[in-house]
């Protein structure tokens, strides 16, 4: 059996429970050696083979894989954050699939909450933002045109940009043509929830210049958004006293 895991943003202690006793268990750990935090080898068996994938290609990375199914052994494919972004997994998920090998995937908490933890921002307030759109800036490897970060930015909602902490003048000057206000607030999380994690607060306008006067080019979030300002907001309903829900009645209720 595959595995593949989560190892959660940063801190050794946010990989779920499930993920570390998988890993305890392993027979052979392939892990994103250049994203996630080396601690969490500690975990693993003293006989555990060790594989960093930052070395290695698609195929070598198969190729480990298949002679420990081979040879009846557990493998642990261990990812940064959650492997559904930009995990890259679907490609060794069909490979798999074609040579009839079972594999299940571990969710882990992705570097959007623990950049969101460290903030103690909340993506979603009311009457500021209700929806996060999650994409990156289009670099060596492209997006959909439908999908530019210039048009996703007209919808004004609360974003969060994955692998473009290299490219911050680009991604600027695309927000500022996207008609965003150049006050908008932002935020820079570099290695969020690590040892080292580095957080800025600065605005679209000045987002290139923070991030240069800090030392910040890669292996951070960029998040842009009201929300990121933590003001004039309204109140949740949930908690309204004057609100009815399914379990309790509004005070003016009889």
């Amino acid at each position: 059996m595959i595995y593949f895991i989560g190892a959660g943003p940063g801190a050794a202690d946010l990989i779920t429970v499930r993920g570390q006793k998988l890993l305890e268990k392993a027979d052979v750990v392939i892990w994103a050696g250049s994203l996630v935090n080396e601690e969490l080898l500690e975990n693993c068996s003293g006989c555990a083979e060790i594989y960093n994938s930052a070395q290695m290609t698609l195929e070598e990375v198969l190729e480990v894989m298949k002679k420990a199914e081979k040879s009846g052994k557990t493998t642990v494919r261990l990812h940064t954050g959650d492997p559904c972004l930009y995990g890259a997994i679907r490609e060794q998920m069909d490979e798999l699939d074609k040579l009839g090998i079972k594999y299940e995937s571990v969710p882990g908490v992705s570097s959007f909450c623990g950049a969101a933890a460290s903030l103690n921002l909340e993506y979603t307030l009311p009457n500021v933002s209700q929806s996060v759109i999650i994409t990156r800036l289009s670099g060596r490897t492209g997006v959909p045109e439908k999908e530019s970060l210039r048009s996703l930015a007209e919808h004004n909602s609360t974003l969060v940009l994955f692998l473009s902490s290299g490219m911050t003048e680009k991604v600027q000057s695309e927000l500022l043509e996207a008609g965003l206000s150049p006050q908008t607030p932002a935020a820079l999380v570099y290695k969020a929830t690590w040892a080292d994690e580095k957080k800025v607060l600065c605005t679209v306008g000045s987002l290139a210049e923070s991030a240069k006067a800090n030392g910040i080019s890669k292996t951070a979030l960029i998040i842009v958004g009201d929300v990121v300002s933590h003001s004039d907001y309204e109140r949740s309903k949930l908690y309204d006293p004057t609100f009815t829900t399914e379990f309790r009645k509004a005070k003016n209720e009889n």
